[in-house]
């Protein structure tokens, strides 16, 4: 039960960090103008690169923080901030939406990364490894990520659909929702890292 219960952290927390919904708008802004089958495969190639780049971290991010001699604690607190400033952010709106560029394939940059793997989702992804205490949480791990991914392309390929449906009022709904969670789960992961602080202290 607990590595279903850490999934679920997994997934819910990178979800609200990468906010699929709230990519939408961006997505299509990016894309304006491509034929449908130009747009699957953006939204293909996007989800691929983002998946990419947080399984560099989640494999190497130890070993990297290791040879830094950086803390767990230290990790949480810098992530606990890196999250409010994007929550803070979801909650109240993007202030620069990049405009769709003919001449770059915008499914690796801005796309695939930072807009989706970007700083918040690499520094989660980094904690939940340093928290994993067996295989069953790396597989829950693993799991979460995959499972977050599928939901981007699913919400990436049908876009079009989904604006369609909830309209623009429904997406800046869900990202303020999305804000409000992504809040909590920082100041959660800064208290964590005060706590350790003051043990170990």
């Amino acid at each position: 039960m607990g590595a279903v219960k850490f999934f679920a952290e997994v997934f819910v927390t990178l979800f609200v960090i990468v906010d699929p919904v709230g990519t939408v708008p961006l997505f299509l802004s990016l894309t304006s103008g491509r034929a449908r089958r130009v747009r699957h495969r953006l939204a293909a190639q996007a989800v691929l690169v983002s998946f990419l780049v947080i399984t560099v971290f989640a494999v190497f991010g130890q070993t990297i923080l290791r040879y830094l001699g950086i803390s767990l604690p230290a990790l949480q607190a810098a992530g606990g901030l890196l999250l409010l400033l994007v929550a803070l952010e979801l909650l109240t709106g993007r202030a620069d939406e990049p405009s769709e560029t003919r001449n770059v394939n915008v499914a690796l940059v801005p796309l695939g990364t930072p807009l989706l793997a970007g700083p918040g989702a690499i520094a989660a992804t980094i904690v939940f490894v340093q928290r994993c205490q067996g295989w069953p949480d790396l597989v829950a791990l693993a799991t979460g990520i995959l499972a977050l991914h599928l939901v981007l392309w699913l919400t990436l390929r049908y876009s079009v659909a989904i604006l369609r449906v909830i309209r623009d009022s429904g997406v800046t709904l869900v990202t303020r929702i999305s804000g409000l969670l992504l809040a909590a789960i920082a100041v959660q992961l800064l208290a964590d890292a005060v706590r350790s602080f003051v043990l170990a202290g």
